[in-house]
């Protein structure tokens, strides 16, 4: 069965510290929430169920190993972050029992998806109680009261560690809280569980030398995606009602493409960002990160980022701005004007890619919205993904952080330069002879024109939003994850980007790219049925418009309009 003792040899100095962490992870699950045995034979080892097509939400681990209970199996699939909200703030549901409930969910799902790194359960159910303490004197903690949230490894939670998939980090104890994990706690928030994610964040395939590599709960063949695929798969397992997550290049998006849930990448700056832990060096920072939700709802996003941001994390935090969150439902015509973004060259989609989109306007257009359909030419999507590698190529600071911890760059991080240099890039014009400094201008330089360039595009067109592909492909076989370029270049932009879970992949079409794009081999019968996706995006700081359009745009693709003959 996929475990995170499972498969790894225990010679030299690296690996005794990396099975040591590992046996400490496993021992942090209670063994009462621990699979039986009759079920964990059903599960291949991790180096065997990578190579085969399963869906783990299919078998229903959590109702067969009598784990939960049936109201536990009820709190984790039948409600909403609203919904659960509601019943916190009325005592219906007690912060205990729904903790207790996606903990013992949380256990199950990494025990065969390799989901999560650090474990602290016994302290979110002291906190739990605490909680319901208050509620019974009739007080609420704030207003995520008792609602439990799991976080990216990134982010520190005093008394834990953050290895970020890095032996180098292995046994660096957190002396404080990220603010972000500050800002939660202070608004009634039970945290419990951190995710496993790419090595050093480095990758769109989430697999590191510490925890091993996070399997796509719903096709264990395909990536659950990077750089936050725990967080992903946890939510697509439904371990956790709501995850937090980063994106630099597409980290919130990627696994929420490949793990069929909803995501939201906010402007740089809306959300608190500081003490994390980061692979960089905080002097070259060139493209600013984003803090952002994962979850199985659209609306969770929404109250997400309002709760966080109404909560004034400037006063505590100077990586945020002091903007804030505006009500923008009242300020949308009854129809959107949209666009469509066009397929790049060097960048050209999957079938089931292009299907989904079209059927995506097609829905769009029946409701009564207008789509204005984009030229290749002015979105400029491979220029800008050219600038992002460019960008970050400058800092040597996570294959640094590799090496100084004596362990060897997983595969997928190994390939993203390869494919970098396989790309017929065009746009950014750089020369050997160039140093780190006159690099950066340069680049710095293309940004701006990439911006300003945009902004004509808005003026010219006047449209609310902009949708588009998650990704060139859906998920893909583990390691074979094309260059993010649909997701990269809002990072460019820092541009606020919603994502929404759209139909599976079913096409009889054939493709394969050729020489020069940044599109991996297309195999039919691996994906079929992979979840597919759409992206919407706004102007810089439009975050509350991004995602009021967003909901508007999910509920059209719910609902088919029948045409009468």
């Amino acid at each position: 069965m996929a475990s995170i003792s499972s498969g790894f040899e225990t010679s030299g100095d690296w690996q005794t510290k990396v099975a040591n962490k590992r046996a400490k992870c496993l021992a942090a699950i209670p063994k009462a929430w621990l699979l039986p045995q009759s079920l964990s034979d059903t599960v291949p080892e991790q180096s065997e169920i990578s190579k085969v097509k399963l869906d783990l939400t299919a078998l229903e681990l959590p109702r067969r190993s009598g784990i939960l209970t049936d109201k536990e199996l009820d709190i984790t699939e039948s409600y909403t972050v609203s919904a659960l909200l509601e019943n916190l703030a009325s005592g219906k549901l007690t912060s205990f029992e729904v903790t207790l409930a996606f903990s013992k969910r949380a256990a199950i799902a990494q025990q065969v998806t390799n989901c999560l790194t650090e474990t602290f359960f016994e302290e979110a159910q002291q906190r739990a109680r605490y909680l319901d303490y208050l509620r019974e004197k009739g007080e609420l903690a704030g207003p995520l009261h008792g609602l439990p949230i799991s976080l990216k490894d990134t982010y520190q939670v005093e008394g834990t560690e953050a290895t970020i998939g890095a032996v180098a980090y292995i046994g660096r104890t957190s002396t404080e809280n990220s603010a972000l994990v500050n800002t939660l706690l202070g608004l009634g928030a039970v945290l419990y569980v951190k995710t496993n994610l790419s090595q050093v964040l480095m990758s769109a395939d989430s697999d590191n030398n510490i925890f091993g590599r996070v399997l796509n709960p719903l096709n264990t063949m395909l990536t659950a995606g990077g750089s936050s695929g725990g967080d992903g798969a946890l939510i697509a397992f439904r371990g956790s009602p709501l995850s937090v997550a980063t994106d630099i290049a597409g980290s919130i998006r990627i696994p929420s493409l490949c793990c069929g849930t909803y995501g939201f990448k906010p402007s740089a700056g809306r959300v608190p960002y500081g003490k994390q832990v980061m692979p960089l060096n905080p002097g070259i920072t060139v493209l600013l990160p984003s803090a952002g939700p994962i979850a199985n709802d659209i609306n969770a996003l929404q109250i997400f980022m309002k709760t966080v941001i109404d909560a004034a994390p400037y006063r505590n935090d100077s990586t945020v701005f002091n903007l804030p969150w505006r009500n923008v439902g009242g300020s949308l015509g009854p129809k959107l004007r949209l666009a469509l973004l066009a397929e790049d060259p060097l960048f050209p989609y999957h079938p089931p890619v292009k299907e989904s989109l079209d059927e995506a306007v097609r829905r769009l257009q029946q409701h009564g919205h207008e789509v204005v359909f984009l030229d290749a030419a002015e979105c400029h999507v491979a220029a800008a993904t050219q600038v992002a590698m460019g960008l970050l190529s400058l800092d040597s600071t996570p294959m640094e952080i590799i090496a100084s911890g004596g362990e060897p760059a997983v595969p997928s991080v190994k390939n993203l330069g390869r494919q970098s240099q396989e790309i017929d890039w065009n746009f950014v014009p750089i020369t050997k002879d160039m140093d780190g400094l006159k690099k950066l201008g340069v680049l710095q330089n293309k940004r701006a024109e990439l911006a300003e360039a945009w902004r004509k595009l808005w003026v010219k067109y006047e449209v609310d939003a902009v949708i588009g592909p998650t990704a060139q492909s859906t998920a893909v076989e583990h390691d074979c994850f094309s260059l993010p370029a649909y997701s990269t270049f809002l990072n460019v932009l820092n541009y606020p980007v919603c994502v929404i879970p759209f139909g599976k992949a079913s096409s009889e079409l054939e493709f394969a790219p050729k020489r020069g794009q940044g599109t991996c081999a297309y195999k039919r019968d691996v994906v079929e049925g992979a979840p597919c996706s759409i992206q919407v995006f706004t102007g810089g700081m439009r975050d509350e418009e991004c995602l009021a359009i967003a909901g508007v745009v999910d509920q059209c693709l719910k609902k088919r309009v029948e045409l009468k003959l």
